[in-house]
């Protein structure tokens, strides 16, 4: 049998594992709340180490903390940052609203690793000179400010370092394609019926636009998680039991520490209360989402066949496509994007539905908090993961079927569209329409017909020149 230890918190004794760093909050919360079986995300404890540091240094410098204490809990914030105890915040997603179960998981951990760099051991709280989990690492806060802003900072984190990158390398590898593919002609598309020609360079060109809208939008979210911290508003956002001077001193340390701009909330009551920079910012998320459906649904398409369908791409073969059709190559990545797309879209319904008054908004403080941000987290991840595999095991080895695009391109009735300034639109719908019903190509018919000669047909019918304006 595994040794245990005996804690207390306000309602009781709780049996906790001897080496566990956690405390009697954190083994309650482990008991209530066996739902998920999964944590809350890595980056959001990460965050509250970044944030429980500053707090220590905020209130030391404000003369509230002791510098001993203060350089403990400091430097065990640092390892909590760091990921060097992740094992140790075991409670569930699915938890109090607020994220207190969390909060206090925090508070144990750093101090009882406070209290070992102090020279004392493991649940050591309540000895003269040690490091208590509420007075002194949790001084001046609320899991009321607390959590939320922990949802901060990790979104913030994990947009600045892993999907702008993302979405800038999308965007750099579409336009190398669209550079490249510049000169390569193919069949335009709209309604999915035939259309008049288009060069592949302008059609990634535009998929290179949107995944370069995508990193702005990324930004724009970004931005939204650097404002209107709650840090400070403590209970229900007056700021009771904490210094004036507090959030800004923690907002200061806190952009020192992480190279960002972190800014306060102008409105405690409205930051505690509501969660709408989230929902916008997961709005941007959304947008995100979409344009990569379209960008990976369209390169699917156009590589479909290779015998009975467009095949204008050639998709680089990453893994057998059947169990039961020999030699089958399947658009793989795109389809791992497309349900990425589906979960992203999913995730942002969560993220609104948690934010909706009635339903985590409630009063002075927003109860739905965990599962808004393990959602966020989770589409910030799938967004940048996915963008980088789509870049490494699809762009990279795209290639562009000439031939086919030349064949499609004669075959196409739409050719005749530059014939109507010279013919008129009647005459040439009537073309379009015989071409289909003889099956000759567009130029064929006027060749027959003698309504144009070979050389004005050569030089209307050309289909680079259909790509550029003219005078």
């Amino acid at each position: 049998m595994s040794k245990t230890r005996t804690e207390r918190d306000t309602m009781g004794e709780m049996q906790i594992p001897a080496e566990a760093l956690y405390g009697a909050s954190t083994a309650r919360a482990i008991e209530n709340f066996p739902i998920a079986n999964e944590p809350v995300p890595a980056a959001v404890i990460h965050a509250f180490g970044h944030l429980k540091a500053a707090c220590a240094q905020a209130n030391v410098d404000l003369g509230k903390l002791d510098a001993k204490r203060a350089d403990a809990i400091i430097a065990a914030c640092n390892e909590v940052a760091a990921g060097q105890h992740d094992a140790q915040f075991p409670v569930d997603i699915y938890q109090t609203g607020s994220g207190t179960s969390t909060n206090m998981n925090a508070n144990e951990v750093i101090a009882n690793l406070a209290n070992e760099k102090l020279g004392f051991g493991i649940g050591a709280k309540g000895k003269e000179g040690t490091v208590h989990p509420n007075d002194h690492v949790n001084m001046g806060q609320s899991s009321n400010d607390t959590f939320p802003t922990a949802m901060h900072i990790a979104a913030a984190s994990q947009i600045a370092d892993n999907l702008v990158p993302a979405l800038s390398k999308l965007a750099d590898a579409l336009e190398a394609k669209a550079t490249k593919w510049d000169s390569l002609v193919k069949i335009g598309r709209t309604h999915l019926m035939d259309a008049t020609p288009i060069r592949v360079g302008q059609v990634f060109s535009g998929y290179a636009a949107q995944a370069r809208y995508a990193a702005t939008r990324a930004n724009r979210a970004l931005q939204r998680t650097l404002e209107n911290l709650p840090i400070g508003g403590t209970a229900v956002g007056t700021g009771i039991n904490t210094h004036p001077e507090f959030a800004s001193r923690v907002c200061k340390a806190l952009s020192a520490k992480l190279d960002n701009d972190f800014q306060e909330a102008a409105n405690h009551p409205e930051a505690q209360a509501a969660k709408d920079s989230f929902v916008a910012a997961h709005g941007e998320l959304k947008t995100i989402a979409v344009s990569l459906s379209k960008i990976a649904n369209d390169i699917r398409h156009l590589g479909s066949g290779p015998r009975c369908g467009i095949f204008e791409l050639s998709l680089p073969a990453t893994q057998p496509g059947s169990s039961i059709m020999p030699g089958k190559v399947n658009p793989v990545m795109c389809e791992a994007v497309m349900q990425v797309v589906c979960r992203v879209l999913g995730n942002d319904a969560t993220v609104t539905s948690a934010a909706l008054g009635g339903v985590g908004s409630l009063f002075e403080l927003n109860v739905a908090m965990p599962v808004m941000i393990d959602a966020f987290l989770e589409s910030v991840k799938l967004l940048a993961n996915s963008s980088d595999v789509f870049v490494d095991k699809l762009l990279v080895d795209l290639e562009v079927n000439e031939e086919r695009c030349l064949e499609l391109i004669d075959q196409s009735l739409m050719m005749v569209t530059s014939l109507a300034p010279v013919v008129g639109y009647e005459q040439s719908a009537a073309l379009a329409k015989d071409a289909f019903k003889t099956g000759k190509t567009i130029r064929q018919l006027c060749l027959d017909r003698e309504i144009l000669d070979a050389s004005k047909l050569d030089e209307l019918l050309d289909p680079d020149s259909m790509t550029r304006p003219s005078v």
